[in-house]
């Protein structure tokens, strides 16, 4: 009898906390606990993992979560917000009750009022399944409300980490060997007990020469000597690292007060000490919030697993400043730099604040190339198309014009930096403080020897530009031009600016019409540099490809090309000579190119002793390189979003295409994260005729898996038949297996 009572109350109690928010409170609490097992994950606040160090600067922030995998669509939600712990712990939303929304969406789900400031809440959320089954409320979530500034994205959190050497060496008397096994930013810290006092010479570096760290490792390669003072009194020491005036200057990413001197390096060697245990030396590393588990690839090509690794590794090394900077020389964040880190950042973890911090930098603060400019609309668009959130397009939006340079576009629907329109008026509307500057054109960099005065090497003299010739009209600006008209039609669309979009629209047909008509050379199937040469570089062929200006009957006149030229690029360029070969279909070279093991290679910055990616191919084709250069990590988003051709068709991977291009791969897996939960993918050639993949996607997500049907004989999608005709295999949340059979003889 008392268990019957005590069972009464409890749904007397249930009913009471709920009012006006669910109907049958014991039914559902019955069938909670049937779907206890199920697991709502993910929870994030302004697309925030674990908000609870860092302050949420928008006075309405959004709530996002992942569906469990068990439950294949969402059919509707119920978040609570609250002041306390007691009262979230009750189910008790004393700020906010959405109640039940009928709704699939499962992120950015803003608060309908405005949070108060400086002050602490707590979240959780539950959610109902295709069969309308409620489950159990999440875990709840805390986060703390900062100063409600005139920017919009939080901060994310920073993590130390605190690593042991790899391997200590003694190398002769009182001198130790130390290597971390990775370079990071970071600081030493030491624990020693001596019997007298003295000091300790030590050498931190990224490079070595000969075995040892190279004291003069050339270029803004990172080498430091430290004296260090030890006593008997003391036990635990932290080095003092000296701060160097390049990436301390004012125009620096500062780094918060709470940090010490940071520099990147991976060995360590001591003079004055004949012995040290690995527990007593560490390496003090910073970086932003990663979860190394989010991501995962593997394959048959070991060179290829190698680089997925470095370039993966490059990423979260290089977040320790908060925002997405040029490596170590001069901590500037740059619109270029910041789009490859970008694409490569969201594809190994799905981590946005950083992307988005960035990116309203830039509003503010922008630096001086024609593309770069041409770079902030890319931003804003890779961020909509994996968060879903809208909230930097509507605050930026006519910013945002600005930053196409339409101001510049004549009567053909080019663009060009030799228009007489460019005056101290557009540079103030670019957010230039001194509109005495002016953009120019850079289409890679560095520039050939001619116009640097480095030594650089006599075998490219064509530097990293390919030999490009500049001309007032040029197609590698007025391709970033067209892709920018298409990106601002959509965002007009999105709001429900219709006249807008459609002018975005008639200038991007106008802008491709004019390339096509003016900068192809029929004669010998290229694109040409612009209006006035007849010189074909990578760089304006490959673009075309990349921006999908070329005309179907021109792409392999174009990819045969853009062949015969190589990685004539410089590791920024190599993120778009690799989508142009793919988007060419042409996976077979793609993945030549991707694991080369020549100078000009992402193996080759392996070879040479780094771990993580370099600003350039090779010391001898930019002298004053650094080895920390996130902008060199292409594959590591190369090899999700064209290897193995996974993108979201819509935002925030509501839905998915999957094109894979394998080339010669025999077996690959994969691991993509996403703001609903994880894509896996495994890839088998079972042999020269039968090929298979097997798909997982998250809850709340369906896809497109693309065919090549010239070659498919028989299609299975678990164990059933697939239609040829469409090209298309649809896919649904769950595990998709994929049988593939061709006859290649024929």
């Amino acid at each position: 009898m008392d268990r019957l009572v005590k069972q009464f109350q409890g749904c007397i109690i249930l009913i009471l906390i709920s009012i006006g928010g669910n109907q049958n409170i014991c039914a559902q609490e019955k069938i909670q606990k049937e779907n206890g097992a199920y697991n709502i994950s993910g929870l994030t606040v302004e697309c925030i993992r674990d908000p609870r160090f860092t302050k949420i600067i928008d006075s309405k922030p959004e709530f996002s979560w992942i569906v469990p995998k068990e439950i294949k669509m969402q059919q509707a939600y119920q978040l609570l917000v609250s002041s306390s712990k007691e009262l979230i712990d009750k189910n008790i939303g004393d700020v906010w009750d959405s109640k039940k929304v009928t709704s699939h969406k499962s992120f950015n789900i803003e608060i309908e009022n405005p949070l108060k400031e400086d002050t602490l809440y707590f979240w959780k959320v539950r959610i109902f399944d295709e069969n309308n089954n409620v489950t159990n409320y999440s875990e709840s979530q805390q986060f703390q409300t900062g100063n409600f500034a005139d920017k919009i994205t939080s901060h994310n959190y920073f993590q130390i980490e605190k690593l042991n050497p790899v391997s200590i060496e003694k190398r002769k008397a009182g001198t130790l060997f130390v290597d971390f096994g990775k370079a990071a930013f970071a600081t030493l810290e030491l624990n020693y007990k001596t019997n007298k006092s003295k000091r300790v010479t030590i050498h931190l570096g990224e490079k070595l020469l000969n075995g040892h760290i190279d004291k003069n490792p050339g270029g803004t390669i990172r080498y430091q000597e430290v004296k260090l003072e030890v006593t008997p009194e003391k036990e635990h020491y932290q080095i003092q690292l000296t701060p160097d005036e390049r990436n301390t200057k004012s125009v620096a990413v500062a780094l918060p007060d709470s940090f010490p001197v940071i520099m990147p390096f991976r060995y360590v060697e001591i003079e004055g000490i004949n012995k040290i245990k690995k527990e007593d030396i560490t390496q003090v590393a910073y970086f932003n919030y990663f979860e190394d588990n989010t991501s995962s690839f593997t394959c048959s090509d070991t060179i290829l697993n190698q680089i997925w690794n470095l370039c993966k590794y490059s990423i979260k090394a290089t977040t320790f400043a908060g925002y997405y900077v040029d490596g170590d020389r001069e901590r500037i964040p740059y619109e270029a730099d910041a789009y490859l880190n970008q694409l490569s950042h969201y594809s190994v973890d799905n981590e946005y604040a950083i992307a988005r911090k960035t990116i309203e930098y830039f509003m503010d603060y922008p630096t001086w190339p024609t593309e770069w400019q041409l770079h902030v609309a890319l931003l804003f668009y890779q961020d909509y198309m994996y968060t879903g959130n809208t909230e930097l397009i509507e605050k930026y939006y006519e910013q945002l014009k600005h930053k196409t340079l339409m101001i510049l576009e004549d009567e053909e629907g080019f663009i060009s930096t030799h228009s007489p329109k460019l005056n101290g008026e557009v540079m103030a509307s670019l957010g230039f403080k001194d509109t005495t500057e002016r953009v120019r054109d850079i289409v890679d960099w560095p520039p050939a020897q001619k116009d640097t005065g480095w030594p650089l090497p006599k075998d490219w003299p064509q530097g990293e530009r390919d030999g490009f010739v500049f001309c007032p009209i040029n197609t590698v600006i007025n391709s970033f031009y067209y892709k920018n008209m298409l990106i601002m039609a959509e965002f007009a669309h999105l709001l429900n600016k219709p006249d807008e979009e459609l002018d975005f629209q008639l200038r991007a047909a106008k802008v491709k019409k004019a390339i096509n008509e003016k900068l192809f050379n029929k004669e010998s199937g290229n694109y040409r540099d612009g209006i006035g040469t007849d010189h074909g570089s990578v760089h304006a062929n490959m673009m075309p490809l990349v921006f999908d200006i070329v005309p179907d009957e021109y792409k392999n006149t174009v990819l045969d090309y853009l062949k015969t030229r190589g990685m004539g690029c410089s590791v920024y360029g190599a993120q778009f000579l690799m989508e142009a070969v793919y988007n060419a279909e042409s996976g077979d070279y793609a993945l030549e190119l991707m694991t080369a093991t020549h100078d000009r290679s992402w193996y080759n910055m392996i070879k040479i002793g780094s771990t993580i990616t370099l600003e350039a191919w090779d010391m001898r084709y930019k002298p004053n390189s650094d080895w920390n250069h996130a902008w060199g990590a292409a594959p590591a988003n190369i090899i999700p979003r064209y290897l193995w051709g996974i993108q979201p068709s819509s935002p925030a991977f509501e839905s998915v295409f999957i094109k894979p291009q394998m080339g010669e791969l025999e077996f690959s897996s994969i691991k993509v994260p996403t703001i609903r939960g994880e894509i896996q993918g495994e890839y088998k050639k079972l042999n020269n005729k039968q090929t298979h993949y097997s798909i997982v996607l998250p809850a709340n997500t369906v896809g497109e898996f693309i065919i090549d049907s010239t070659l498919n004989k028989k299609i299975t999608l678990n164990g059933e038949p697939v239609n040829l005709l469409f090209e298309t295999i649809r896919l649904v949340s769950g595990v998709n297996n994929i049988e593939i059979y061709t006859n290649k003889d024929e």
